[in-house]
């Protein structure tokens, strides 16, 4: 990630996952081309699409100018996860898209970072732990076990289905949920 983006806690590479890529656009917040745009989802009532910054994701200002939120993090979200971590996610942490709803994965208290869509091939190259989790979020379908075989060869992380990755900052679990259109 080039060292003059900002930081996200939740999303420490938003470049290589695509959520942030070089732009001449002029972000909408703080009226600058800052060489940077957003891609992700963006809640609000005006269409954001494209026309923020990461600058004003980082520190709030395009949440609190724009009333805007990148992260739907309303649901399962686990007992004990402070609503500061939500609101960092929520209102300052560059979402991803994702082929359906884009969902944040929590764990150890506190939310997980988001390390990018995978494929089958992504995850073989993976440990074993982040297709373990991969699996295990598609048993919870409750297909047998070779419906959810097929399904996890089947993953793409360019197409669908795929799978969405994540990290716990804490203990270095694995997450994932995966998606199709």
């Amino acid at each position: 990630m080039p060292d003059d983006l900002p930081r996200f806690r939740y999303h420490p590479d938003p470049v290589s996952t695509g959520s942030i890529v070089g732009s001449p656009a002029l972000c909408v917040s703080c009226r600058e081309a800052r060489g940077f745009i957003y891609t992700g989802p963006v809640y609000a009532a005006d269409d954001l699409s494209e026309k923020l910054c990461p600058w004003c994701i980082a520190d709030g200002a395009a949440a609190q100018t724009l009333a805007a939120s990148f992260t739907d993090v309303g649901a399962d979200v686990p007992d004990g996860v402070p609503t500061t971590v939500l609101d960092e996610i929520e209102h300052r942490t560059p979402s991803y898209l994702a082929w359906q709803q884009d969902h944040w994965m929590y764990h150890c208290a506190d939310g997980c970072e988001f390390l990018g869509r995978a494929g089958h091939e992504e995850l073989a190259a993976m440990p074993a732990e982040a297709a373990a989790a991969v699996a295990a979020s598609v048993a919870e379908y409750g297909w047998d076990q070779d419906e959810t075989d097929t399904f996890v060869k089947d993953l793409d992380a360019d197409a669908v289905p795929t799978a969405y990755l994540f990290r716990c900052l804490h203990c270095r679990a694995y997450s994932a949920y995966c998606d199709a259109d």
